[in-house]
């Protein structure tokens, strides 16, 4: 059991780290939140679902713009608002059922807003990647980590077997550090200053309304994701989990979970892919292996070496990596579009996406001061509002 939960924890813990590494939040946090909002999602859940809760990537690219404007505490007030939605929507799902999630947010405005969520900052994945933002590593040497790093991770992602495959993006990281190390850029005196043993950096979040409207926008893809991970899950334990327990209560923990997560300064918690992929290859379908996996990462929170050794890894070789995941999330978008089946030149769709698409991506804004609507919570809005008022298309006919 030990080993096994060990193992889950292994699967994630790449991923689960990236997240606050690319957005300035603190590793040692993340573990704790991670393992603690997969406690609350099985408490929740009454142990029936197989998932490990970590660090979403939909969120990377608004919290790095939402800290940017509006600081840290306010980025995580925002976050919890976006939990609350998730907790909101769980209820609707309780008592109306599924239908009216579908019909607010189709593929046609779910797809693009996932694509804005992608490629709104990937200007900043290039800036890493050159070294834009190191102060001691030049162009040269950061082009060589950040592009290692991205050849290692794909060569993994689309040629790995078994394990290794499940774990492409820690076999980049391991790479451009190692070759990071040789070049003599990694700065160890975090590490030697960090005690064995401290309490993770837990930040209150503030509330303010203009970090709370940008947030909360984008709580709506990775919710509606949440329903394709329940049943990817379901596939392969042969169980029905939108039934039992219900989508109401794996909603409900995930949002609890992330609502949680920003409560002591980590990033939003979602089901992770990779524990899936894990499960799948070891068909450990027990729950508990999740409830070991969560305890093993609060105590490793704990562990303030580790946490200071994550962060002294460069921000080209990260940069390597936000390259390939930013766009990969604009595909999910695109691959959600693709398969719909729904014809992008009829003019309704037409005018949805694109609308969704340059607003969201090109920087429009409306309003100022705390209430300013722009990036991915205009691109949503402005794509409910046109697929609720624009007339249904008529390309069938």
């Amino acid at each position: 059991m030990l080993l096994t939960g060990t193992q889950m924890l292994f699967v994630a813990f790449g991923a689960l780290v990236l997240v606050p590494l690319l957005t300035g939040l603190d590793p040692s946090v993340a573990l704790f939140t991670a393992g603690a909002g997969t406690l609350v999602f099985h408490a929740v859940t009454k142990q029936s679902v197989p998932v490990f809760l970590a660090s979403s990537f939909a969120f990377i690219a608004p919290i790095q713009g939402s800290i940017a404007n509006f600081g840290i505490p306010a980025t995580l007030g925002g976050l919890m608002a976006a939990g609350l939605v998730y907790v909101v929507i769980s209820q609707a799902v309780r008592l109306k059922g599924t239908v009216w999630l579908h019909r607010l947010l189709p593929a046609v405005v779910v797809g693009p807003v996932i694509m804005v969520i992608g490629l709104a900052l990937a200007p900043v994945a290039v800036d890493m990647a050159t070294g834009e933002t190191s102060d001691n590593i030049g162009y040269a040497k950061a082009i060589v980590l950040s592009m290692a790093s991205l050849l290692v991770t794909l060569v993994l992602a689309v040629f790995g077997r078994g394990l290794l495959r499940l774990v492409p993006i820690m076999g980049g990281i391991v790479t451009g550090y190692v070759l990071a190390l040789i070049m003599g850029v990694v700065d160890f005196s975090p590490v030697v200053e960090a005690s064995w043993i401290a309490l993770p950096g837990f930040t209150a979040p503030e509330f303010h309304w203009a970090a709370i409207l940008f947030m909360i926008p984008v709580a709506i893809a990775p919710a509606v994701e949440h329903i394709g991970d329940m049943v990817a899950i379901g596939s392969v334990t042969r169980n029905n989990y939108l039934e039992k327990p219900g989508l109401h209560r794996t909603l409900l923990g995930d949002g609890l979970a992330t609502t949680l997560a920003a409560l002591f300064g980590g990033p939003p918690n979602t089901t992770y892919s990779e524990v899936t992929g894990a499960v799948t290859l070891t068909r450990a379908f027990n729950p508990m292996y999740m409830v070991v996996a969560a305890v093993i990462a609060i105590l490793l929170a704990f562990i303030a070496k580790l946490g200071a050794l994550l962060q002294t890894i460069p921000g080209p070789v990260m940069g390597g990596i936000m390259t390939l995941l930013f766009g990969s999330i604009a595909v999910v978008g695109m691959n959600t579009l693709v398969r719909a089946g729904h014809s992008l030149t009829a003019p309704r769709n037409l005018v949805v996406v694109s609308l969704i698409l340059v607003f969201g991506i090109g920087g429009m804004q409306f309003g100022s001061g705390q209430f300013t609507l722009q990036g991915v919570s205009l691109a949503a809005l402005v794509g409910i509002v046109l697929n609720w008022v624009l007339p249904g298309a008529s390309e069938d006919a």
